[in-house]
């Protein structure tokens, strides 16, 4: 039989054989944790053999398609595990999806399979027949319920292991992983990762780097096992959290989740404390504040020795938080992580020693340009705005999408780039200053939410004439979902009618939190709305202001 190390030499690295490599070196430590539950790396590296051969044996061929329907739990790692095994593509999707979200995306991913929690079997039952690719339903118990006779039980196929799992193909670099992005052109989009491009790129964030060439030999010796446990507090169904795990499991790590179905401060605290967490991984100030309100409340109530590091990406964290944690973890470093699906790695911002980065500022990657126009780079210091441009490894491009590809991922002085979609400048030092994205879409904790989308579903409700979705700033979410509304014929608008018919059709997160009503939108003769001018309106009218987090229940507010 041919031997791992000789296997991982031409197309680059796979996250399987790494993994395979560091569980034959550290069988008896833990590699993951979720409550009182313990998984060994030899217990890991078994159970996703087990699930892999499962997969195999229901028809899964070479790269098809498994999506992941789960919170934050072990058996979403196990999965991508097994994916890895099998030369299967993992499939992220949004648990906070509804029905017809998750048709679209698994239909458009091509899914053959889809590994769900038990909390969603009913949603998963009524949409199932409508997804005839799907051949192997794999039902996670969470003890909410039974398993139903159309799917199989999660640990009967984990458990099952004979031996190493052994796909009748060969595994490679080029095997895929796909990221599902809502992004900033409606539909979720599926980002295509190339798995040596992207352990190359994360590997970056691991203690001891390994080289771009795969060396599994070299993989074994950096292995220290206890040296790194992370705890990804926000979604691994997003690339934020689950990239920050990746780098760390290929260096023997421990990742650590949380049990709760909210995000939970003070749960968070403890769970460093008692396993002795050394990084932390989640998405700006949403995740911060509780954190700090729960420090300010039990000052030294939490032994939080072990914490070394805290990584956050999706949303900027503001000077103000940052200032928070120093106050409180003066020996942290915090890492602001700017970069995306498409795009990891654009820039860092690196707060140690009691002195926190302004806010939007980014010290470039040595992959990172900043370009005008025309493909020329802006000058540092020039005060000019430019686009931000990735090259280096990058995805492949979007899943059955030629079209947004060719628009994303362009070719200056004869090197591929991603275009990410922010406007910035260059300060005269050489870091960025990030101005925006120049597409219509809000980012609101974390989740992207395309304007068009929301305004579609709002179109139809009766008592909307017209409508314009734009983002307001929020202290807590960074900006909130706002509905500006026209009615219809002089309907009454009730802000808890529309939110709730929103919430009917799209995830929550996509609902307005504030709806403002006007006579009038004021569109151009040829139909264009100014998003910009509308969200000056809304913002007057919703007396936004730095202070604390506004309240949740929804707001509407009369016409002028």
């Amino acid at each position: 039989m041919t031997s791992p190390d000789s296997l991982a030499g031409t197309s680059g690295w796979n996250l399987a054989e790494v993994w395979e490599a560091v569980a034959g070196e550290i069988p008896d430590t833990t590699a993951l944790l979720h409550g009182d539950r313990r998984v060994t790396w030899a217990e890991f590296d078994r159970r996703a053999d087990g699930l892999a051969t499962a997969l195999v044996d229901a028809g899964a061929l070479r790269q098809d398609k498994v999506a992941l329907l789960l919170h934050n739990r072990p058996e979403y790692i196990e999965t991508m595990f097994a994916t890895a095994k099998a030369s299967l593509v993992p499939v992220n999707t949004n648990y906070r999806y509804g029905a017809e979200e998750l048709i679209y995306l698994w239909d458009n991913a091509d899914a053959v399979g889809v590994v769900f929690e038990a909390r969603f079997t009913k949603v998963v039952s009524g949409i199932r027949r409508r997804l005839p690719r799907v051949r192997s339903w794999l039902w996670v118990d969470d003890g909410s319920g039974a398993c139903p006779d159309w799917a199989t039980p999660y640990e009967t196929c984990a458990g099952a292991a004979g031996g190493r799992s052994q796909a009748p193909w060969p595994r490679s670099g080029d095997d895929l992983v796909f990221l599902y992005t809502g992004g900033t052109t409606g539909a979720p989009k599926g980002v295509m990762w190339r798995q040596d491009d992207l352990y190359v790129i994360l590997n970056g964030l691991a203690p001891e780097p390994h080289p771009e060439t795969p060396d599994l030999a070299l993989v074994r010796r950096l292995v220290r096992p206890g040296r790194v446990v992370v705890l990804p507090a926000a979604p691994l169904m997003h690339g934020a959290a689950l990239f920050s795990c990746l780098p760390m499991l290929s260096a023997g790590g421990t990742v650590v989740t949380l049990t709760g179905r909210s995000f939970d401060a003070a749960e968070l605290l403890d769970t460093v404390e008692r396993c002795r967490v050394t990084t932390v991984a989640w998405v700006g100030d949403v995740f911060t504040r509780p954190v700090l309100r729960a420090l300010d409340e039990q000052p030294g109530g939490w032994d939080l020795s072990t914490l070394r590091c805290i990584i956050s990406s999706g949303v900027m964290w503001s000077e103000e938080c940052k200032q928070g944690l120093m106050r409180h973890l003066p020996e942290v470093a915090l890492i602001d992580a700017y970069g995306s699906s498409e795009a990891p790695g654009v820039g860092l911002s690196i707060t140690r020693g009691g002195r926190a980065t302004r806010t939007a500022r980014f010290r470039l990657g040595d992959r990172t340009r900043v370009i005008d126009e025309h493909g020329h780079d802006v000058g540092a210091g020039s005060g000019s705005v430019g686009r931000v441009a990735l090259g280096g490894r990058q995805p492949l491009g979007y899943y059955k999408d030629p079209e947004k590809t060719t628009a994303t991922f362009t070719t200056i002085d004869g090197q591929r780039y991603v275009i990410t979609g922010d406007h910035a400048t260059v300060e005269a030092d050489g870091s960025i200053t990030l101005l925006g994205r120049g597409s219509m879409c809000i980012n609101t904790g974390g989740e992207k939410v395309f304007c068009e989308e929301v305004e579609e579903v709002l179109k139809r409700h009766p008592a909307v004439g017209d409508v314009a979705i734009v983002g307001v700033p929020d202290e807590t979410f960074g900006e909130v979902v706002t509905a500006v509304v026209e009615s219809s014929g002089g309907a009454t608008i009730d802000a808890a009618t529309l939110i709730s018919h929103t919430r009917a059709h799209l995830a929550g997160f996509k609902a307005p939190r504030h709806v403002v009503v006007l006579e009038s939108l004021g569109r151009s003769p040829s139909g264009k709305l100014d998003y910009a001018r509308l969200r000056r309106i809304a913002v007057d009218r919703l007396g936004v202001t730095a202070g604390p987090p506004r309240p949740q229940t929804p707001t509407a507010t009369p016409p002028r």
